[in-house]
């Protein structure tokens, strides 16, 4: 859930301020320079120049970090070790403990530090007073130095202390673009910046991330930081990485789908993109649901294509007719296109079922398709219109010979919950695509003899569906197939077969009573 905006910042919970004074052995750094501390740090690649100095008032001293001469607190950074990690070995290239000093009017920046400021003044009379919030800020009475101590630990990672450095010298500057230069940097330094309060740097760190590409790996460290900020905050970043409705990807895919067949001047390299897409998306029903709907729209624009053009309206000029019947055409082509690119991925996915069943139950349509080839003028406007019908019949036809469509159980009770059985299916779409197939070869082979091949498979296809029906829907269809027959009776082997497994089966005795 996303926090309410009256919610109180979190703290992030992964380090805590100590509660007892400084130590005698700790290791007190009495001039911490500036290149000390880019050796600390250069792992976030902060400019020192650029954080080094902050002017308290007009009539002020300039605070430089870490000026021993100016400051009023001195804050000591250690690593907060498990006791049972005090037996495992330390690395002892990187600093674990140091002090650091700071000046309280510049601190206060964090409201951390200013929460804690506030106590160790209200009980400045007593230096070893404990705070209400775990910290321990002191006044020494050291000659030397006339300190607030202040204690932070951090936890034991190799690049802490110099991201608590960063961000401490943060304090002393406006310009946090010099060091906020990357993804990771941001990432690095928005924890300890929650951490502390510091909501200049906090606000900083989250323009930056909000303006520039993640990595796979800081997007999920942006997930995991957003708990803690506001919704205010994390508003942006989470328009980034959660989806505004629950079926954006759906509507992604239909998207592209249509560019990819409508829009993209490069059709064939953008077609093969959104396959890959589509068979690396990772819910099938999704991309059935997808794929049904863009089909159902193709198909519509080309059956309405087809009807306008054989049910022309003669009462306007008869130029503007024939312009109007050839749009017709056009359409009905470039469409029919799409439908078979759509068919070709729905049976890629198996997900073509529906499908099958839709392109069964177009006698309308089929009707008009038998109409139109049966003239003369569509020859010279749309040649190839046949062919591209043909084969979104033939790639259904094929699949459900092969047994990869309406195969499932699920989808049997499916159909028979509309009315159809699978054998009902099997025999409408025979029935309806074998009268458009003989119209296409009567009409279509004398001028385009390239599509003999395309006709013969789909000759076989349908041959072969029509040996899975019962026997009076077989006889019913084989009649119709006489036009298979060629001017060499050898020549036509897949008629013969169909013919031949008829009348075997109709030389049976009855089988049916042996069943009881």
């Amino acid at each position: 859930m996303i926090p309410n905006s009256y919610r109180k910042r979190q703290r992030v919970p992964h380090r805590h301020t100590s509660a007892t004074r400084l130590s005698s052995t700790a290791t007190v750094v009495n001039s911490f320079s500036d290149k000390t501390v880019s050796e600390s740090s250069q792992k976030l690649h902060r400019t020192s120049s650029s954080v080094s100095t902050i002017t308290t008032s007009p009539n002020a001293v300039t605070s430089s970090f870490n000026d021993p001469y100016t400051a009023d607190v001195l804050l000591r950074l250690f690593v907060d070790r498990s006791p049972f990690d005090s037996d495992a070995p330390s690395d002892s290239s990187r600093q674990s403990d140091i002090q650091i000093y700071l000046h309280s009017a510049v601190i206060r920046r964090a409201k951390y530090f200013a929460a804690i400021l506030s106590d160790c003044w209200q009980h400045r009379t007593n230096a070893d007073a404990k705070s209400n919030n775990g910290a321990e800020g002191s006044r020494s009475n050291d000659n030397n130095n006339n300190l607030v101590q202040l204690n932070l630990a951090v936890v034991d990672d190799p690049n802490s202390i110099s991201i608590h450095l960063t961000v401490l010298q943060l304090l002393y500057t406006s310009d946090f673009a010099t060091v906020i230069e990357s993804a990771s940097t941001a990432l690095e330094i928005l924890p300890v910046a929650l951490e502390l309060l510091f909501e200049d740097c906090v606000k900083s760190c989250l323009r930056f991330l909000e303006a520039v590409p993640w990595s796979e790996e800081e997007e999920k460290r942006v997930l995991s930081l957003i708990p803690f900020l506001r919704e205010e905050e994390s508003k942006e970043l989470l328009v980034r990485l959660s989806p505004g409705k629950e079926d954006s990807c759906e509507e992604m895919l239909h998207g592209l789908i249509l560019a990819a067949i409508h829009n993209h001047p490069n059709m064939a390299f953008v077609k093969a993109f959104v396959a890959k897409l589509l068979r690396d998306f990772s819910s099938r029903e999704s991309a059935r649901r997808v794929l049904e709907r863009a089909f159902e729209t193709s198909l519509k624009v080309v059956k309405e294509s087809l009807e306008e053009y054989t049910s022309p309206d003669f009462r306007g000029d008869h130029n503007e007719t024939e312009a109007i019947q050839r749009l017709n055409l056009h359409t009905a082509m470039t469409n029919g296109r799409h439908l078979l690119w759509l068919v070709e991925r729905m049976i890629e996915l198996r997900v073509a079922d529906s499908a099958v069943v839709e392109w069964s139950e177009q006698a309308s349509f089929t009707a008009d398709l038998q109409r139109a080839f049966r003239d003369d003028a569509w020859r010279n406007i749309v040649p190839g219109l046949p062919a591209v019908v043909l084969r979104c019949t033939c790639k259904l036809a094929n699949a459900v010979a092969a047994g990869t469509i309406l195969a499932a159980r699920q989808f049997v009770d499916y159909i028979r919950v509309d009315g159809n059985s699978v054998g009902m299916v099997r025999m409408k779409l025979v029935k309806d695509w074998l009268p458009v197939l003989l119209v296409c070869k009567d009409n279509v082979s004398p001028m385009l003899p390239s599509h003999k091949p395309l006709h013969l498979e789909l000759e076989e296809t349908f041959l072969r569906i029509i040996s899975t029906l019962p026997m009076s829907d077989a006889q019913l269809l084989l009649q119709q197939c006489l036009s298979f027959s060629t001017r060499n009776v050898e020549d036509c082997p897949h008629l013969i077969t169909a013919f031949n497994t008829w009348f075997r089966r109709a030389t049976r005795p009855p089988q049916l009573e042996n069943l009881d």
